[in-house]
């Protein structure tokens, strides 16, 4: 039996095949630790072998990605610097590698196979933690919180939280119907009762943050590209004046107190200060890629010790820019960060600016979810994770250029992603 080209890398053509292999990269990232190498190898045999079937098609113009990849190689780069040589040299090829892909996943499927592959890839993982998860109890705060069948439940809630904004998508972006609107809704109900079974007042918060977010978006792109600048410009002034006011009001610790938080984010301010302290050590190149964390070096034993680690592995300072800056040092901070805010921004511009583009308002919300998340938690700097490969995904939808053909798109009222083509004459 021959199997087509189009079936495998195609956009739009290739539904079930990135579907199907989004879902399964999703179930890696979230249990690789459990299942181990032979999961990693299931992940690389999704995408690589893509390469083979047309690798100029999915490889495309990697001179475009330089930017993308800036990050990734100062982080192999420091190797040579490194506290922790071996680790760096594994760890940074891991990342490379993860990120290539990531990339070959842009270049082959389009918006609706991710949220299609994102929705039941998310089901999965959560019902697997569903049936194997456990409980366990934190000593900082002195409570039991289900973790599924993860070592944390913020990872669960990520997840949880994931699979909420998919199913909104997929619904009222996409106009998805039928089957797949039963599976949104489904996926919907699972993620909602594990996201309030993980009790993580981050997933909670950014969930709710984000989809308000993106209903706000629809409003903005509903208007002519002309006023569109104007009331979002606004709307933003208006959303931080109010962050402000919760802020030095009071509001933000009788939230933090509604998840039984206090002001210290349970230690995480002390984590924080421990992390800008380490950074001294290395400003500007930073120890070495994931060469803090690591088993006899003495900083790392203390914490482990002092948040009640016994596994003595998978922690971090819970702040993407304070773990970078401690590894990779200032300019490592830099290039990631500029890859964040260039996705983030770039995608935001086409909103702002095109006609309407569902393409760019999902992969905004998902880069504005990473954005927030940044500052408590770490997502997008480890291999193997949906925060990154989420992000190298939206960062590399940049470096496809728009084409305006020859025919105008009209909408439906209903919003759904099918459109109709109507050529007007000059």
């Amino acid at each position: 039996m021959r199997i087509s080209k189009a079936s495998l890398v195609s956009p739009g053509v290739n539904q079930l095949y990135g579907a199907l292999a989004v879902a399964l990269s999703l179930f890696v990232f979230a249990y690789s630790p459990r299942f181990g190498q032979v999961s990693i190898l299931l992940y690389y045999a999704l995408w690589l072998p893509l390469v083979l079937v047309d690798y100029r098609k999915v490889l495309g113009n990697y001179g475009k990605y330089l930017w993308i990849f800036a990050f990734t190689i100062f982080a192999c780069l420091s190797f040579f610097w490194s506290a922790a040589p071996a680790m760096t040299m594994r760890t940074g090829v891991q990342y490379l590698s993860h990120v290539v892909c990531a990339l070959i996943a842009m270049r082959t499927i389009d918006i609706q196979t991710l949220t299609r592959g994102g929705i039941a890839g998310v089901a999965i993982v959560l019902l697997y933690s569903l049936l194997f998860g456990v409980y366990h109890y934190d000593p900082l705060d002195g409570t039991y919180s289900f973790v599924g069948a993860f070592a944390s439940k913020n990872q669960l809630g990520f997840y949880a939280s994931l699979g909420i904004y998919f199913a909104f998508v997929a619904v009222f972006t996409l106009g998805e119907r039928g089957f797949w609107m039963a599976a949104a809704g489904v996926a919907g109900l699972i993620s909602a009762y594990s996201l309030l079974a993980s009790q993580s007042a981050t997933s909670v918060l950014t969930a709710a943050a984000i989809i308000s977010l993106c209903l706000g978006m629809r409003v903005i792109s509903a208007l002519r590209p002309s006023s569109r600048k104007g009331l979002f410009v606004a709307a933003a002034v208006f959303g931080i004046v109010a962050a402000v006011a919760v802020v030095y009001g009071g509001g933000f610790d009788l939230v933090l107190g509604a998840f039984g938080k206090d002001s210290t984010l349970t230690g995480r301010t002390y984590l924080w200060q421990q992390g800008i302290e380490a950074a001294a050590a290395a400003p500007i190149v930073g120890i070495g890629y994931q060469a803090y964390w690591i088993q006899g070096f003495s900083e790392a034993e203390r914490l482990w010790e002092e948040f009640y680690i016994t596994a003595r592995s998978g922690f971090h300072f819970h702040n993407t820019y304070i773990e970078a800056i401690v590894e990779t040092g200032a300019i490592g901070l830099l290039l990631l960060t500029t890859i964040l805010l260039t996705t983030v921004f770039g995608h935001l511009k086409r909103l702002l600016s095109e006609d309407r583009d569902p393409e760019s308002l999902v992969l905004f919300g998902i880069a504005m979810l990473l954005l927030i998340r940044s500052f408590v938690e770490v997502d997008i700097l480890n291999p193997y994770h949906v925060g990154s490969f989420l992000l190298y995904f939206s960062a590399g939808k940049l470096t496809i250029p728009r084409t305006r053909p020859t025919t105008n798109w009209l909408w439906p009222e209903d919003g759904r992603s099918t459109a109709y083509r109507v050529r007007f004459s000059a």
